[in-house]
């Protein structure tokens, strides 16, 4: 045995001989080590002291072994990371505490080495290999303690939106886990895309409204802006053009008062979600939609509109197309026929010729079906949009 590892032995011997005291000191200096505000559940504080103890021993069996391949971190301290996590115990505080009992305990080697009369090159050794154990230490305590903090992270947020299901399907009235007063005044929000909960949370900032949001599957979330008054127009507009990121689609109701608004106001995104999916713009406002949305909701009608108003034009020498451009801008312009030549760059015969082909084609007049024209032109304008994006 080479003359190291016999001081060695020797040291780490002479700190047994000393460990209650050396448990009592580091014990006494981690409860010192506090951060602003730290609240320490009972657990927690129950389970310093063999935390405490494991790391003494730890440190001991880590001087006795040579700071070879280190040994497993014992199960006290990796359990009492995760009582920190859950307790809202910073990890600052918590790795503070590990340096503090490291330092105290690399003291008490220094002055058992220097009773021990062991040189100096052989104490820098045994620094050393504490050093090292500390590092294996903190390494450990950080994942778990980040580990746990994801979980109980991922558990809250499911909680959340089981709550908020619940509460949509009318299960529970009472809403007090969710830290959002469902007796104001909401506006609901649903959002597709990366970045969505960042840039909601920014923009309930700005408009200085609550925030509730749930994280519904992988690229959707729910969101709601609460306040105690009603949002105004100047609002809805700060949020229609905030500067959204090109992949966040999002969806807008209208505003609600207490429980049953909350409801109806998702609801109306959800209305307006699969618009502002498809459609040109990277947002949808229920008011602006709502026939539409209705539409896109009954295959039956959206069949209908297709069949009497869309497949009636294609039959016109380039499909359509021009025809379906004229009515546009007619239906734009409030069927005012010389400010729909204007937009068109064409004259005030041309079309009226165009609309009476159109009348043709349709076999009706279209003051008796400008409604529902209009609609069918709106929808015949979303589904080609999304056909675009998507071969794109």
């Amino acid at each position: 045995m080479r003359i190291e590892e016999i001081r060695r032995w020797e040291l780490a011997d002479r700190l047994r001989g000393r460990r209650e005291e050396i448990e009592q000191t580091v014990l006494a200096r981690a409860r010192s080590v506090s951060g602003a505000g730290d609240r320490e559940s009972p657990e927690y504080v129950a389970g310093l002291r063999s935390a405490v103890v494991a790391a003494v021993g730890y440190a001991i069996a880590a001087l006795e072994s040579g700071g070879g391949r280190p040994a497993p971190v014992p199960v006290e301290l990796l359990s009492q990371a995760r009582r920190a996590a859950s307790g809202g115990i910073p990890i600052d505080t918590v790795l503070r505490r590990y340096v503090a009992g490291h330092t105290l305990i690399d003291e008490f080697i220094c002055q058992e080495a220097e009773v021990a009369g062991v040189d100096s090159a052989a104490l820098l050794i045994v620094l050393r290999i504490e050093a090292t154990s500390l590092d294996h230490l903190v390494t450990a305590i950080t994942a778990e303690y980040r580990s746990e903090l994801e979980a109980k992270t991922v558990s809250r947020h499911r909680r959340r939106s089981e709550w908020v299901c619940k509460l949509l399907d009318g299960e529970l009235s009472d809403a007090s886990g969710l830290d959002y007063d469902l007796n104001g005044w909401h506006l609901g929000l649903i959002a597709t895309g990366s970045g969505a909960e960042r840039e909601i949370k920014a923009v309930a900032g700005a408009l200085e409204r609550r925030f509730l949001f749930v994280q519904y599957g992988a690229e959707v979330s729910w969101a709601w802006l609460g306040g105690a008054q009603e949002p105004t127009e100047q609002q809805l507009e700060t949020l229609a053009g905030w500067k959204w990121p090109s992949e966040v689609r999002l969806a807008i109701g209208e505003p609600g008062r207490g429980l049953p608004g909350w409801r109806l106001t998702h609801r109306q995104a959800a209305a307006a979600l699969p618009i502002a999916q498809a459609g040109p713009s990277c947002h949808a406002r229920y008011a602006t939609v709502a026939m539409l949305a209705s539409v896109l909701q009954d295959e039956v009608l959206a069949n209908s509109l297709r069949d009497l108003y869309l497949t009636p034009l294609t039959r016109a020498p380039d499909g359509g197309l021009v025809l379906r451009q004229t009515l546009r801008s007619y239906f734009a312009t409030g069927c005012n026929t010389t400010s729909a030549a204007a937009a068109l760059a064409v004259d005030r015969r041309t079309v009226a010729n165009r609309l009476r082909v159109v009348e043709e084609h349709l076999n009706r007049r279209l003051d008796d079906c400008a409604v529902d024209l209009q609609m069918a032109l709106r929808l015949d304008e979303l589904e080609r949009h999304a056909s675009t994006k998507t071969a794109a």
